[in-house]
């Protein structure tokens, strides 16, 4: 009997339970989508909670109406596809956004997707901009290239090569690098633009690029977030542990913000002191380099999510 009152009980919050929806079919069922499955590609401006996704090989694609709707938007410059969760890099105060592609062009616009401006080179799986600076030194890693670093000076049009065997990447401003490496554990930094390198941490980020908001910079390292107050110089654990891979995505302020792991999407109101459950994982996705891609629109609390194989979905809480 109790066990049947039990049930009786949950079955209205199931009932009522945010499901995943699948945002893309009906782009890509009317088009031919290349390599890796219809998209792959999927970020939020905080500010105006426009929707930006990639459909591999036809380019991006924006909706002003969470997703209800798509029109492509970046006039033949972007192509490819994003095969890493940190390609496609947009600036917390809204509307700039470089998408950093495979097999297809990159390139930056500064107005929403109104105009664009190419890139110089491409083939990167995902980079660091320093939005909070000039917004024009980028720094990235090439696809496939033995953990190639790239940087650039001037929004993409030239780039300069730092060397191999790097696995992460970010920018606190224009001279202002830190980095992973494939054979050594923990973060190093630059304050000269790549010319010299130093050990700030033993402590090894799980996320590929750290997010950089209102001046510092937050990086999830699997069981929790590091996080740096004085541009890369130092790192220590913010508040409690969590299962974090991506993210944050913040909401109005640094107190507020959501990162994912594989238990799914964890939410704080109070700057990583504690965490909840906001939405699991869509099936079938997972936290790996290679593939998904996770977004949040604070404002709408609507949950993105994108991999190669997979359609685009969204979870409206």
């Amino acid at each position: 009997m109790k066990i049947l009152l039990m049930l009786a009980l949950a079955v209205p919050f199931l009932a009522h339970a945010a499901e995943w929806v699948n945002i893309s079919d009906a782009v890509t069922a009317k088009l031919k989508p290349g390599y890796a499955g219809p998209t792959a590609g999927v970020v939020v401006d905080r500010v105006s909670g426009d929707v930006f996704m990639v459909v591999n090989d036809l380019g991006l694609w924006k909706s002003v109406d969470h997703g209800a709707t798509f029109a492509r938007v970046d006039d033949g410059n972007i192509g490819g596809r994003c095969e890493t969760g940190w390609a496609l890099q947009a600036d917390q105060n809204g509307r700039r956004l470089f998408c950093f592609m495979i097999y297809g062009s990159s390139a930056m616009t500064i107005d929403g997707g109104k105009s664009w401006a190419k890139s110089g080179t491409s083939h990167l799986d995902f980079g660091g901009v320093d939005w909070a600076d000039t917004g024009k030194r980028l720094l990235a890693i090439r696809h496939e290239s033995g953990g190639a670093l790239a940087t650039s000076a001037d929004g993409g049009a030239t780039w300069h090569e730092e060397g191999k065997g790097f696995s992460g990447c970010g920018v606190f401003d224009h001279s202002t690098f830190v980095v992973t490496r494939a054979n050594d554990r923990g973060i190093f930094r630059s304050g000269d633009a790549g010319a010299t390198w130093s050990h700030v941490s033993t402590d090894t980020p799980a996320a590929a690029v750290p997010v950089i908001f209102k001046g510092a910079g937050y990086w999830p390292a699997g069981k929790g977030i590091l996080a740096s107050q004085d541009k890369g110089l130092t790192w220590t654990w913010l508040g409690a542990p969590v299962d974090a891979s991506f993210g944050p995505y913040f909401g109005e302020s640094e107190l507020h913000f959501v990162v994912v792991g594989r238990s799914g999407f964890q939410e704080t109101k109070d700057g990583g002191k504690s965490f909840l459950l906001a939405a699991p994982l869509p099936p079938g996705f997972g936290v790996g380099h290679i593939g998904p891609h996770y977004a949040w629109d604070p404002n709408a609390d609507i949950f993105y999510a994108s991999t190669m194989t997979k359609p685009t979905y969204k979870l409206q809480r």
